[in-house]
């Protein structure tokens, strides 16, 4: 059955060394009174990456979980609806409280990241209605940069609809696909790691010009994995294939009929 919403799961560590990479995936599945609501596998990261331990109540690789209800590893990513703070994190998240959004869409945008575990959930981009790559995203690594007098002030004066710059980092001893996040000539961040390697191939082949990134809110009240969410526009080429490679494939086989 082909999802109409999906998100891939990743696995992260920074000891004895950093390693990063999707683990699993889960679907919305259309619901019927015969099938489940949503569906979670492993993908071949799971077997690649050293160290990984399968996630609590789904211990076997080769299997397909069935849920009625999002999966509690994902339900436990996003902010109750009985927290005073509700609202304000779906605003956050560039939603509107009156009209929130589906679960795994907020899960989509807020990357479900918990200080006190290592796993994040991120969404494959597709392009949009005119064939373009758009996507949204939260600004990494913010906590250690607005260390810095100057970014913090210039982070303070960023306003929704400026123009900020992406800029590959191949020097980068962590990740040579790290891409930085600069407004004007003041680093602030980086990319999310799901999507660096994506960006840096947009950044080599597109056309000048043609990769745009704004600013889409400044949350100043909000956590530092969530203060300044930003939109990237740019071309999709013949040829790309986001969130592809190996460690994305499923283990066991889906039906996506």
């Amino acid at each position: 059955m082909k999802p109409i919403s999906s998100l891939f799961v990743a696995w992260h560590t920074e000891l004895p060394s950093p390693r990063w990479g999707p683990v699993g995936r889960v679907d919305a599945l259309p619901g019927t009174m015969s099938r489940k609501s949503y569906r979670f596998c492993y993908t071949n990261g799971a077997k690649m990456i050293e160290g990984f331990r399968p996630l609590d109540g789904m211990v076997d690789l080769d299997a397909v979980y069935y849920s009625d209800e999002l999966f509690p590893m994902l339900v436990n990513r996003l902010l109750s609806k009985s927290r005073p703070e509700y609202g304000d994190f779906l605003r956050w998240n560039d939603f509107d409280p009156a009209d929130p959004p589906a679960p795994l869409v907020l899960l989509q945008r807020s990357e479900g990241i918990k200080k006190t575990d290592s796993i994040e959930v991120f969404p494959c981009p597709v392009p949009d209605n005119t064939g373009c790559y758009l996507n949204f995203f939260f600004v990494h690594g913010m906590r250690f940069h607005l260390g810095n007098p100057v970014a913090t002030e210039t982070v303070s004066q960023l306003h929704a609809g400026d123009r900020i710059q992406l800029r590959c980092e191949p020097d980068n001893p962590v990740d040579p696909f790290a891409v930085a996040i600069d407004a004007g000539q003041t680093p602030i961040g980086y990319a999310p790691r799901y999507l660096a390697h994506d960006l840096t191939r947009l950044l080599r082949d597109c056309p000048a010009g043609s990769v745009n990134l704004f600013v889409q809110r400044v949350n100043p009240d909000a956590p530092f994995q969530q203060r300044l969410l930003l939109r990237m526009h740019g071309c999709w080429p013949a040829d790309f294939s986001p969130c592809s490679g190996p460690e994305f494939d499923a283990i066991p086989a889906l039906a996506e009929a």
